[in-house]
């Protein structure tokens, strides 16, 4: 019965402690949304909009103008997330899903 309690406990500790650990090393992923040729017009064109303010030189503008620019670039940017419906998890979801998985097949 010792044994048994002694197995117990060590699979509890480690897992609780292994994903943990995984989860500091690497960090949160995130995927990056890509240029698809089914995209949206719209989205078409946001992306030529980013692609015009990256084009511009900015040691020309003053400092309101750059603050403007990149109060639209976030603007613009959380528009394409929104518009790309990308799903985003982090490292300890997929940990999650996995041993989900192998628990259940």
């Amino acid at each position: 019965m010792k044994k048994l309690t002694l197995y117990f406990m060590t699979v509890l500790m480690v897992l609780s402690f292994i994903p943990t650990q995984m989860g500091a090393v690497t960090g949160p992923t995130t995927s990056v949304p890509e240029n698809k040729p089914a995209e949206s017009t719209e989205a078409q064109a946001l992306i030529t909009r980013l692609d015009e303010i990256k084009a511009i030189d900015k040691s020309e503008l003053s400092a309101p103008e750059k603050k403007e620019l990149r109060k639209e670039v976030r603007e613009i940017k959380k528009e394409l997330r929104e518009i790309g419906n990308g799903v985003y998890l982090s490292v300890g979801a997929v940990i999650i899903i996995v041993l989900l998985l192998i628990l259940l097949l």
